[in-house]
């Protein structure tokens, strides 16, 4: 990038070329002076151009634009709920905000006014999330932004958390619970406790998420916008046969409650059953970096709250501990 000047004896003329972002252009002029008079000129005016950002400046997009792009582009039933109210809170109190330091500050000014209204923090950073994904995917897919700003939104650890872990004749007795009429939500809520789905991520499942016996979760059907795999137990097989589910999450939700109400549980979520499918599988020894990928989960922080389920963890550590009073008999 940038301008050289020469001169062409075979006409007693002077170039003046350029390339710009690709393009080459060049002028002509009768005398050197004129020539490099001009080439200064602009190379002057390319480098102001540059500085105040006028070249190769993306179009300004509104987070309006991005959740109306991230909504029609992916699946996301699981955030439909935590998208509308972000989207309220921003038409009132930050319209037509563009993506980018803007939508930051706006961000951080809904956190602070959700954490005094008294919001638990798990609720607040499902929040954050949704302003998270739409500034990832306006770097990372839609090159709506030079940077990265996604990783400038902190998620406190919720301190209120909660979980909630069933035994197995606990998950079989609410199974059980769900009634006859709701059989397509029984599948559901069982294949919840066989594979540690999230619910958003069961009513998306289509038959090209299955393969053999698991299943493949593709970027636009996970939370974090990364792909999964999840074996399939004889079980679990058996349910993915009519893919999609015929319901809805309502519907599914409504069962759900029907059947916890029935067994007189009703501190039991959904969720849950993701975290007894975690809980169970630590219980039987598996390891935390692979509950971490069957989850989904980012790191092994967040996974780590399962590892009270395994017993013989401990049982390893005392194996490998040396015998100190029979080498002090030795001794003397």
């Amino acid at each position: 990038m940038g301008f050289t000047v020469s001169q062409r004896k075979d006409r007693g003329t002077w170039v003046v070329r350029s390339t710009i972002d690709g393009r080459r252009s060049q002028r002509t002029f009768q005398t050197e002076g004129e020539a490099r008079q001009y080439a200064l000129k602009a190379g002057a005016q390319q480098q102001e151009n540059a500085f105040n950002g006028v070249m190769g400046r993306k179009p300004k997009r509104t987070f309006s634009e991005g959740l109306q792009r991230m909504v029609s582009e992916y699946d996301v039933r699981s955030q439909k709920q935590h998208i509308l109210l972000v989207a309220k809170w921003m038409d009132e109190h930050a319209p037509d905000v563009v993506i980018g330091q803007e939508l930051l500050d706006a961000a951080r000014k809904m956190q602070k006014a959700l954490k005094e209204k008294g919001l638990a923090q798990s609720t607040i950073n499902n929040r954050i999330q949704v302003v998270k994904r739409v500034l990832s995917l306006a770097y990372r897919e839609w090159d709506w932004l030079d940077l990265p700003l996604d990783g400038k939104l902190r998620k406190p650890s919720p301190k209120n958390e909660r979980h909630v872990y069933l035994t197995e004749p606990e998950l079989a007795e609410l199974l059980e619970a769900v009634p006859a009429r709701y059989e397509v939500e029984r599948q559901v809520i069982l294949l919840a406790m066989l594979t540690g789905m999230r619910r958003g991520e069961l009513l998306a499942l289509e038959p090209g998420n299955v393969y053999s016996d698991r299943i493949v979760l593709k970027p636009n059907q996970t939370k974090n916008g990364k792909p999964r795999v999840i074996p399939l137990s004889d079980e679990a097989q058996l349910l993915v046969g009519a893919l999609p589910f015929a319901t809805t999450g309502d519907k599914v939700r409504v069962a759900f409650e029907k059947a916890r109400e029935t067994i007189g549980r009703q501190d039991i979520r959904f969720h849950d059953m993701r975290h007894c499918y975690a809980s169970l599988l630590a219980s039987k020894g598996e390891t935390l970096t692979s509950i971490r990928d069957l989850l989904g989960h980012s790191s092994l922080t967040v996974t780590s709250r399962y590892a009270h389920a395994d017993p013989a963890r401990w049982d390893s550590v005392m194996a490998r501990l040396p015998r100190i009073s029979n080498q002090t008999a030795t001794k003397h």
